[in-house]
């Protein structure tokens, strides 16, 4: 390069301007640095990402039993005969059986309500049939007393009293809304007890919740429903809830 070349330029207008070579290196080297800076933080970024996606995906289980204390005991019978008289004047006889048997057993009357009646009718060779039914329903949180009626459900036929297939006692859990609560947190416990043993595997720690779902509440008989004829609801429940938790790792 000559000396010339190292001259400053003159404009038109007098003024001295710098050579182009010298904007050139001016420009390349923040175009230089733009890109290393930018790669950095390119890379740093990814790395971070990388770290982000470091977690762990678990169950946690939670159980409880529990008893019920709500009961439900939905009492169906009926009568036939050709008169219609005769069948609504046995049906106002066992009603009247049903309401001393638990009257007997210590319930106040309000527990035993009526919830419904109909009657058909069938004709063969023109002899009309007539058959009443009649339920009534009863309702109380007094479980021990409850459990003492259906084991002396059979005294009712010794009262006269025929149910209908399908009538039975049914017992309800009501608070779960007090215990929810207290068993998330176990199950959450119970979930990352279970993301501590796989990073202990993995050499890493266990670090905060990323995200969890809580699964539905099942509330089941403790003991297994027997099934078949002849079963009974049981007083006695077991609360169980499965929480799905996602955990970061260090």
């Amino acid at each position: 390069m000559s000396g010339d070349d190292m001259q400053p330029a003159v404009t038109t207008n007098g003024v001295f301007s710098e050579p182009a070579s010298l904007r050139w290196f001016g420009t390349a080297a923040i175009i230089s640095i733009g890109m290393i800076a930018g790669g950095y933080l390119l890379g740093d970024g990814l790395l971070r990402a990388k770290d982000a996606e470091r977690s762990v995906t678990v169950r946690g289980l939670a159980e409880r039993d529990v008893t019920a204390d709500l009961a439900t005991w939905t009492i169906s019978y009926s009568a036939s005969s050709t008169s219609l008289a005769e069948a609504q004047a046995k049906v106002r006889g066992d009603t009247q059986s049903i309401e001393a048997f638990f009257k007997d057993l210590g319930f106040p009357a309000e527990a035993l309500q009526p919830t419904g009646a109909n009657v058909t009718s069938f004709t063969n060779e023109g002899i009309t049939t007539y058959t009443v039914r009649q339920r009534l329903a009863l309702r109380t949180t007094d479980i021990k007393r409850a459990q003492k009626a259906v084991a002396r459900q059979f005294d009712l036929v010794g009262r006269g009293v025929f149910l209908e297939e399908g009538s039975g006692m049914a017992y309800t859990f009501t608070k779960l809304n007090d215990i929810k609560p207290e068993m998330v947190a176990a199950a959450t416990k119970d979930a990352r007890a279970a993301a501590q043993q796989f990073a202990k595997d993995s050499d890493s720690g266990v670090g905060k919740i990323r995200d969890a779902t809580q699964g539905y509440f099942e509330v089941s008989a403790r003991d297994g429903d027997a099934g078949g004829w002849g079963s009974a609801d049981s007083p006695y429940k077991k609360v169980r809830v499965v929480t799905t938790v996602s955990f970061t790792l260090d």
